[in-house]
């Protein structure tokens, strides 16, 4: 089984990754946030920092793409293949409502026709291998098998799926039933992606699955994130979010502003410390970064991990 993590946008950055791997082993590949390129055929400068050359880290990371114009997804591939990268994957999951508004993302779900012609466009010129993370549909998990059978008509080297429509966000089940479908159904090699929180569930995925090759986790990592290395060691977890702290610092000109980008982190963290009900409040509330690296360490030091 290989460990993908998901591109999560405002919390898996370049920063966020380096430090991920140094700190904890495990994760096969490093999706990134999305690029999404423009008629101006230029990467804005958090763009650019955010695509580093693919041999300037120490592990496998998978630039990911954003958008519906064919001409716009091709040139960012170039740029991904200039880089030095051997994938690109194309995003037709995002459900934001600023991005499906646009018609990209799972907006793209709305016309099968349109999405029909953007991949026969994209599979004829691509100068990098495509993979392609998607929904089971934009209003309605019956929407999937019509949109499944378009994706077997192209060489997509891996398909995730997540078994939600769009409306869902990331509320409510998971269709494992139309999963069972793609399974059954995908000519293409599948990665799951949905609702992954521990190693023990990944295992009765795997044995439910045993021709499953990948899974991609997003939510469940960044809440523990020692997952696949055996679980989160409170000291590693201490020691990676001092290292963030100080990183993010560099990068945002400044603690404070570091503080309000980890405290997104602690979202999904303080979810594994047990009581920690009073102290993410006090957390959540803080402005000042002498009270956040007080509450941060009264976690640590005192609360024990679920």
């Amino acid at each position: 089984m290989r460990y993908y993590f998901a591109p999560m946008e405002g919390l898996t950055d370049s920063i966020y990754r380096r430090a991920h791997h140094k700190f904890f082993s495990g994760t096969d590949r490093y999706y990134m946030p999305f690029l999404s390129p423009t008629i101006h055929r230029s990467l804005t400068h958090r763009e650019d920092r955010e695509l580093p050359l693919a041999d300037s880290v120490d592990f496998h990371a998978v630039p990911q793409v954003l958008t519906k114009v064919p001409e716009d997804f091709l040139w960012a591939a170039q740029v991904c293949l200039d880089r030095g990268y051997d994938e690109v994957n194309l995003n037709v999951g995002c459900p934001s409502g600023t991005v499906v508004s646009k018609g990209k993302g799972s907006g793209m779900l709305r016309d099968p026709e349109q999405l029909d012609r953007f991949l026969d466009s994209i599979f004829k010129s691509s100068p990098l291998p495509v993979s392609v993370k998607t929904r089971l549909g934009l209003d309605r998990a019956d929407e999937f098998p019509a949109i499944l059978e378009i994706y077997n008509q192209y060489p997509i080297r891996e398909l995730t799926i997540h078994p939600r429509v769009r409306k869902q966000f990331y509320n409510g089940d998971v269709e494992m039933d139309l999963f069972d479908y793609a399974v059954k159904t995908s000519r293409n090699p599948l990665c799951y992606n949905g609702d992954l929180t521990s190693l023990p569930q990944i295992d009765e995925l795997s044995r439910k699955y045993p021709g499953l090759e990948a899974v991609m986790i997003g939510r469940g990592l960044i809440a523990d994130p020692g997952m696949l290395c055996g679980g989160t060691n409170v000291t590693a977890l201490e020691n990676f979010m001092n290292a963030l702290l100080e990183e993010y610092t560099v990068s945002f000109g400044g603690a404070r502003n570091a503080m309000f980008r980890l405290k997104e982190n602690w979202g999904f963290l303080h979810t594994r410390f047990e009581g920690v009900d009073r102290l993410w409040k006090k957390l959540r509330k803080t402005t000042d970064l002498e009270e956040y690296k007080a509450i941060t360490a009264e976690i640590f030091h005192t609360l024990p991990l679920k």
